[in-house]
């Protein structure tokens, strides 16, 4: 079945096309939501109210731009509104705002590594940092998205940035000291 049918077939409501279409993204909407959640738990929450989501919005979707971006698009705002409720974010002064880069070795460092440490950084940070870092949103869209001023924005993400650099700085130095241990 063709993507257009597909989506036909979803606003008409049919099963089966909602069926398909979870089969088809599913797995690629997870990996989504897997960035935004605390936790493997978390994520299946996100991606199934993502999916609910969906189902309820389809007919909005007016085969203009990528579908697949259009889905993205519902699972990040699913995981956002988890957050937005809460206050999460802090107020700060934009004058005090570090520039920090991370260095990461490809070879040392896993990807399952560096998506626990994004998972393990508070809300905040680690919402701005995927947005920002992730998804290329700029801190104006990230402030209108998640209420907050484009200097919170920055400021979110230096800290996330600090944050995990000191954990791969930290895990580099365990990973050392044990390849040099006899």
């Amino acid at each position: 079945m063709s993507q257009e049918q597909l989506i036909k077939d979803c606003k008409k409501k049919k099963p089966k096309a909602q069926e398909e279409l979870y089969r088809r993204y599913a797995r690629t909407l997870f990996s989504v939501a897997l960035k935004y959640a605390r936790n493997y738990s978390e994520a299946e929450d996100i991606l199934q109210e993502g999916f609910i989501t969906i189902f309820n919005k389809v007919e909005q979707f007016k085969f203009k731009g990528s579908f697949e971006g259009w889905l993205k698009r519902i699972v990040i705002n699913t995981a956002l509104q988890r957050y937005r409720k809460q206050s999460v974010f802090e107020i700060v002064n934009e004058e005090n705002i570090e520039q920090v880069e991370v260095e990461v070795d490809e070879d040392e460092i896993s990807l399952q590594f560096l998506l626990q440490i994004v998972q393990e950084l508070p809300d905040r940070y680690r919402l701005v940092f995927n947005l920002y870092a992730l998804d290329g949103y700029s801190h104006k869209e990230i402030a209108q998205m998640l209420k907050i001023s484009e200097g919170t924005s920055k400021s979110n993400l230096s800290r996330a940035r600090i944050i995990l650099k000191e954990k791969v700085e930290n895990f580099q130095k365990d990973t050392t000291l044990q390849a040099s241990t006899p």
